[in-house]
Formats: C-alpha cells, sequence, structure tokens
C-alpha cells in the first residue's frame, strides 16, 4: 500500500502546482500606469505649441482572458485632447471720409458741426450767402474763406467765452456747394457738386455736348477770396465747387 500512498501525493503535488499556475497568470498585476494630463488652454494660447510630447499611458498586455482584453480597451482608448481657442478676429475698423483740409468753404456748402456733449448744437448748417453759418448761442458765424479746422477753432472760441468751459467742436463737410455748367450741352445748369469731377464728369452730368458744341476745350471760372480767375482748360481738368463750367460753339 505503500507504493500507492506515494503515488497520491505525488499526484496531488502536481496538481496543487498546476492550480498555483492557472491563479497566477489570472491575478497579474498591471504594471505602473503613467495618466496623461490635458495641457492647459492658457499655455496653448500663450505659447502656440505643446510644451513637449504627450505622455503615452503604459499598461501591461501579457497575459490573455478576459482582464487582458479589459487592459487592452483602456490602453486603446483615446488619451485627452487639448482644445486650441483662436484669437477672435478684430472687427474691421470704419475709416471715415478724409477731405481735403486746405479747401476753402463758401456760400452752398453745407457742413455738419458736432459740440460734444451738447446734442443741441451738434446739428447740419449751410453756409448762407453771406457766407456765415448760424447756430445757437453764439449767432452767426463768418464761415467764408476758412478752412474746417480754422471754423472748428471760431466756433469753440465763441462757446468758451460765457456758454461752455472747455467746448469740443469738429467740423465736417456734408455736401459740397454745387457746380455750374452753361452753354452747348444737352441740359445746362446747377448740379451737385461730386469730389474728384473734371471738365468731362461736368459735362456727362449736364447730358453731354450738343451738336455745336466745341469738344476739344471749354472754359472754366473759379471764385476764391482774391477775386475771380478763368482759364481755357482741356477736358481732363477739375472741376472744383462752386466752378463754372462753359462750353462754347464750334465755327464750323
Amino acid at each position: 500500500m505503500a507504493p500507492v500512498r506515494v503515488a497520491r501525493a505525488f499526484r496531488w503535488s502536481i496538481l496543487a502546482a498546476s492550480a498555483a499556475l492557472v491563479l497566477g497568470g489570472c491575478m497579474q498585476t498591471v504594471g505602473p500606469v503613467a495618466v496623461a494630463q490635458p495641457r492647459s488652454d492658457l499655455d496653448y494660447m500663450a505659447y502656440g505649441q505643446p510644451a513637449g510630447p504627450q505622455p503615452v499611458a503604459v499598461v501591461d498586455n501579457s497575459g490573455g482572458g478576459a482582464i487582458s482584453a479589459l487592459r487592452n480597451s483602456f490602453a486603446a482608448a483615446p488619451g485627452p485632447v487639448a482644445v486650441g481657442y483662436a484669437a477672435p478676429m478684430p472687427a474691421p475698423m470704419a475709416v471715415p471720409v478724409r477731405y481735403d483740409a486746405s479747401y476753402h468753404l463758401d456760400a452752398g456748402d453745407k457742413l455738419r458741426v458736432v459740440v460734444y456733449g451738447q446734442e443741441g448744437l451738434t446739428n447740419t448748417y449751410a453756409i448762407d450767402a453771406g457766407g456765415a453759418i448760424t447756430m445757437p448761442l453764439v449767432g452767426a458765424v463768418p464761415a467764408r474763406g476758412r478752412t474746417t479746422a480754422g471754423l472748428a477753432s471760431e466756433i469753440a472760441a465763441r462757446l468758451r467765452n460765457g456758454y461752455i468751459r472747455e467746448p469740443s467742436v469738429a467740423v465736417e463737410i456734408e455736401a459740397y456747394r454745387p457746380f455750374f455748367i452753361l452753354g452747348e450741352v444737352a441740359a445746362p445748369g446747377q448740379y451737385p457738386y461730386v469730389p474728384n469731377m473734371t471738365v468731362e464728369s461736368a459735362v456727362a452730368i449736364a447730358g453731354g455736348f450738343s451738336p455745336r458744341a466745341k469738344r476739344d476745350v471749354v472754359t472754366v471760372t473759379r471764385s476764391d477770396a482774391g477775386g475771380a480767375m478763368r482759364a481755357v482748360v482741356p477736358l481732363g481738368t477739375p472741376v472744383g465747387p462752386g466752378d463754372t463750367v462753359y462750353v462754347g460753339e464750334r465755327w464750323f
């Protein structure tokens, strides 16, 4: 019976060792895992690129079975994604219309006078035949021959004299005084002035030349503080506010 007992003991030892190996495979431990931290959005906006490579999760993939499959699913999961915020595009700034600073005002010009903080004074004013604009408080202010900056200074000086302590005044040209075209055109008369106008465009506004018009040169009369000036000019000559264009008659 002794050999039989030894064989049974040896068999139980082998079975115990096998069971230990099986349990050991199912209960393997996972190695240390590095947790990937998302990059700060502020860092991304400040520096424009990641400071270094993203940390990668390290997982022990050895072994098999359900536990190994679960580990593999965690290892294959996408890491955190840093979201970059694009800087907002600046809003387009409105470009104000700039007028010729050397332009001299005269009767017929329409002005926009702005007195900051004074809605009762801010308004549109036309220069009358006497060459002045009439405003509340200060009355008639001479404008003929002045620039817009000069007129703004004059209005501010008058308001400072007993009305407003430190007035801030701006003057802009809202509409220029009209020009006149006479002679051999389809519709002679007075027309609103358009900036950058030439004699040729003035003739077009008046309906074009008449059949008897002299089409190579015209006469332009311009008035300023020094008096009137008249000249025979070609069609490409600029026309100013208040100018009179005369189209003559050809002789053949």
